[in-house]
């Protein structure tokens, strides 16, 4: 009776210890894959947001063009239309009267649908004699107008004005300074 309790009791320590190895050896290797398998999709969604040497062209009804060159830029996740730029450099080039705007700045979001462009952080255009420079840009290519403000110096030949805002017609020219 001895011997037969001592074979059960052998018995289920090498099931008990088969088990547990088996047990221990699935859990791990699946938990390891799950791992694996978020890392690497985590990594490719992060990977896929950015874009490098972007450009974007446009053309209104009038045959005006818009063109807009970044260094890189990054897909907003919560809206694909819009992008985040770096070292944004835009060309408006205006065809009635042969002229262009250039517009350079460190940042900007652009809008993919409307065209729309926010420019931020060491802001220049550059158009005839004129140059202003500011802080922050807001173009709006339907509406033909840029506004530029924050820290806005405006040079010409003639001038330098200081001023809050400053409102450019991009198809008249008209030019608006304001100042609160």
């Amino acid at each position: 009776m001895k011997s037969l309790n001592y074979r059960y009791f052998i018995f289920i320590i090498i099931l008990a210890v088969s088990f547990f190895f088996i047990y221990s050896n699935y859990f791990q290797k699946e938990k390891n894959n799950q791992n694996i398998n978020f890392e690497v999709e985590e990594e490719s969604s992060t990977n896929s947001n950015i874009i490098k040497d972007i450009k974007y062209s446009s053309k209104d009804l009038k045959g005006n063009e818009y063109l807009i060159f970044a260094k890189e830029g990054e897909i907003d996740l919560s809206d694909s239309d819009v992008i985040y730029l770096k070292k944004v450099k835009a060309y408006i080039k205006l065809i009635e009267k042969n002229e262009q705007i250039t517009v350079i700045s460190d940042f900007g979001k652009y809008n993919t649908i409307s065209y729309d462009t926010i420019f931020s952080q060491n802001v220049k255009i550059k158009y005839l004699d004129n140059k202003i420079t500011g802080d922050y840009l807001d173009f709006s290519m339907m509406k033909n107008i840029l506004i530029i403000s924050k820290n806005v110096v405006y040079t010409n030949t003639n001038n330098i004005l200081k001023a809050d805002v400053v409102e450019l017609d991009t198809i008249t020219k008209n030019t608006k300074i304001f100042m609160y």
